[in-house]
């Protein structure tokens, strides 16, 4: 099918990037008019958080379960200074009349919004639960603009709500370094442009697509970033392998036509293969049962279908109009499009002065296509010799590695063991205000409520109280037993405010309870497990009091205990997934399960350096990284991809390493053969996905920054670690026996022919 889909792709070629040109219009087109319905809820089902929540609902009309951050101003004179007091109560008025926002002055509450020294105050903002996350943002901006001067005062915008959403430059950094990859591993414009291409259509109707579905599935903002982080990684590394294939056929005689025909049956194969693997991991992120997960497994898999489909039915077309012209290239092309790459790597960075260098390079470009111009630049660059494969520095690598087998793989080994020691010491939890930059209003709005009035004022606990049966005249009593409790408890700074739902009759109480150290502190979830187990339980005893304690805090640390409690089942389920299909493609038992391993091996490197650096703080003094836990979502979002990915150096390494055995029977040589026939190709796809993933490490964005390290290190360790190391080691080590696969299970396993005839 695939072989039909590229000569008709080929042969109607104008047809195709139309119908393709007409897509990408209709999915950008809909997602700009309908809009996104990302929603960042990070609620775990069935427990006490979610029990609470329910509470306040009912009662109280929802109150601290929406969006929202905060107003906070500081001023030396004192907050109450008229002229201050003045000028924010007008602010909060204006910020009021925002739609879908609800401001609460300070001035008109008593207690727990001034601080005790009157020189801190705050205004909590409510969100409408209906306000997306891009709203919030500019809400967050309006609210800003609002801020008065005066001397003396400082207005800071605080929550993670109203943080002003900044669309990444990232991928502009690593779409620069592509391109000077690709050209270097080419050495030929058309074969850099043609991957760029497709990939860039891919990416872009992949993400119109994921805003259209988040309607659907919800999911954080930050899936989009994902999306494209990911989208960019597999569809240049996708549309690379086919282009590879068809100038293989080219160099053998082939013409363009049969040639793009056999990169379809064959290569184009393993992209499939390897796509619907990578969906397939990603939305079993479905089967955890949160829609924040969903949402993420929906976006991501969606780029990478998107992209996967752009790969077997643009790149055709595309090399339709290319022909064999992908074989040659004038230095005009090469010189613009290395300025070119450099500009864009001085975009991505805001360095003006490397920015210049786009205009530069199409200027040369224009200049080389004048057909007077006579100078260097109109010259072909000379081919490349094609080494005989015997002689690459590949399959000398491999017969050094193959001389000492144990040594080699000892050393690769035991380096994945080291620097997976880092995971041993995992603490999984939500990193808060306090991990954004020093110089953002976010990070100052924390700072100073968390100097102002301590630093759990930033995570308080809500407190959510059902009277049930209780008589009346003894409820004020028993209320007031459980905030002592609350109070005599060493991780509780203040219980700041109790309110009933109805002061005549009231059927439920909610309280706010302040503990002594930050939302992201591990004490502050040992104080949580205490008050729930020990102080709760003891205050309520003989009483007919519910009991849940609720709020943002507590969320997260639910949301971390149960994404904890279903990881173990998702990466079985990953493991068995992938073991199950590399042992139907390569009618092997040991390939597989060594596969699995090494896999295994090196994702626990990668999150041991993540751990590292973010939850260590290891490199901050460089990097500004703040030290904080990982997002619970991480080393799930983080498995998912990296098997997913992993196989497609595995299918295209042992695939060929597979024919060169059936070839000639030779279990030695036709490893080195196999890694010297893949080496260029997969080195070069791993050395674009690393600066793909790289690049985004200097987002601001704390979670684009673990996805962007987490995936870089996991890749680069794949590629270097596994593929250069283990994988020669230890199938010098089986020989004959890495094809090993007993004869029942050999009839029962399916049999996938990922290489085409």
């Amino acid at each position: 099918m695939l072989a039909r889909i590229g000569r008709w792709c080929f042969l109607n070629r104008r047809l195709a990037l139309t119908l393709w040109v007409a897509a990408l219009v209709l999915l950008i087109g809909g997602a700009s008019v309908i809009g996104s319905g990302f929603a960042g809820i990070r609620e775990a089902p069935d427990s006490e958080t979610a029990d609470g929540f329910d509470v306040l609902d009912q009662y109280f009309g929802g109150i601290g379960t929406g969006l929202g951050g905060e107003i906070v101003f500081t001023a030396p004179q004192g907050v109450d200074d008229p002229a201050v007091q003045a000028a924010m109560s007008e602010m909060f008025a204006e910020a009021n009349k925002i739609e879908s926002t609800t401001v609460t002055d300070p001035y008109s509450r008593t207690g727990g919004a001034i601080s005790p020294d009157g020189t801190v105050g705050f205004a909590s903002v409510e969100l409408a639960a209906s306000v997306s996350d891009e709203r919030s943002g500019l809400i967050g901006e309006e609210i800003q603009q609002l801020a008065p001067t005066v001397d003396g005062l400082q207005v800071e915008i605080g929550g993670a709500e109203l943080a002003v959403f900044e669309p990444p430059q990232s991928e502009v950094i690593g779409l620069g370094f592509a391109i000077l990859i690709l050209i270097l591993a080419t050495g030929s414009v058309l074969a850099m442009g043609l991957p760029i291409s497709v990939a860039l259509f891919g990416v872009s109707g992949g993400v119109g697509a994921t805003i259209l579905l988040s309607n659907i599935s919800g999911g954080p903002e930050f899936s989009t970033t994902l999306a494209v982080m990911v989208g960019l990684g597999v569809g240049i590394d996708y549309a690379l392998f086919i282009m590879t294939r068809y100038r293989e056929e080219l160099h053998k005689g082939a013409s363009s036509l049969d040639a793009t025909v056999t990169a379809l049956d064959t290569a184009g194969r393993a992209v499939v293969f390897a796509g619907i693997t990578v969906v397939f991991s990603l939305m079993g992120l479905a089967v955890i049962g949160l829609p924040f997960m969903t949402g993420i497994g929906v976006a991501a898999s969606t780029t990478v279908l998107v992209t996967m489909i752009s790969s077997i039915t643009l790149m055709p077309a595309l090399l339709g109009f290319a022909g064999d012209r992908v074989e040659v290239s004038r230095y005009r092309g090469i010189v613009a499009a290395g300025f070119i790459a450099l500009g864009m790597i001085g975009v991505g960075l805001g360095v003006t002065a490397l920015a210049a260098a786009i205009p530069l390079g199409l200027f040369l470009l224009i200049v080389g296509l004048v057909p007077t111009y006579e100078g260097g630049l109109r010259r072909f660059v000379n081919k490349r010799s094609v080494k005989e494969l015997r002689e690459t520095l590949a399959y000398r690598w491999s017969r050094v590695v193959q001389a000492r087998p144990w040594v080699v793989g000892g050393v690769g080994a035991l380096a994945l063991l080291i620097f997976s020691i880092p995971l041993l010491s995992l603490r999984l939890g939500f990193s808060d205000e306090s991990n954004y930059p020093e110089d953002t209003t976010t990070r100052q709005a924390y700072d100073l409520v968390a100097d102002g009035f301590g630093p759990g004022f930033a995570g308080p606990f809500l407190v959510t109280v059902e009277v049930g049966s209780t008589p009346a005249d003894t409820v004020a009593q028993q209320i007031g037993t459980l905030s002592d409790a609350f109070e005599a408890d060493p991780g509780v700074a203040t219980v700041a405010a109790t309110f009933p739902n109805n002061p005549e009759a009231p059927e439920a109480f909610v309280m706010q309870v302040i503990p002594t150290t930050g939302p992201q502190e591990l004490a502050t979830e040992h104080t949580l497990a205490r008050l729930r187990d020990g102080v709760v339980p003891d205050a309520i005893k003989n009483t007919d009091l519910t009991v849940n304690i609720t709020g943002g805090t507590a969320a997260s640390v639910d949301f971390s205990d149960f994404l904890a409690s279903r990881t173990p089942t998702f990466f079985g389920v990953v493991l068995l997934l992938s073991f199950t299909l590399l042992m139907a493609v390569f009618r092997s038992v040991l390939v597989p399960l060594k596969a699995v391993l090494m896999n295994l091996l090196s994702i626990g490197a990668a999150y041991g350096v993540v751990v590292a650096i973010f939850q260590w703080g290891w490199t901050s003094g460089l990097t500004g990284i703040e030290a904080g836990p990982i997002e619970p979502f991480i080393p799930i979002m983080l498995f998912a991809i990296v098997f997913g990915l992993s196989m497609d150096y595995e299918v295209f390494l042992l695939s060929r390493v597979r024919e060169e055995f059936d070839r000639t029977g030779d279990a030695i040589e036709s490893v080195a053969d196999g890694l010297a026939s893949t080496a260029r190709v997969i080195t070069a796809a791993a050395a674009i996905m690393i600066v793909v993933f790289g690049s985004f490490v200097l987002e601001d964005n704390r979670i684009t920054q673990m996805f962007g390290t987490g995936l870089a290190m996991a890749i680069f360790l794949d590629a270097t670690l596994v593929r250069m190391l283990l994988v020669p080691a230890t199938m010098e080590l089986l020989g004959a026996r890495n094809w090993w696969m007993p004869r029942w299970l050999d009839r029962v396993v399916p049999n996938l022919n990922v290489e085409g005839a």
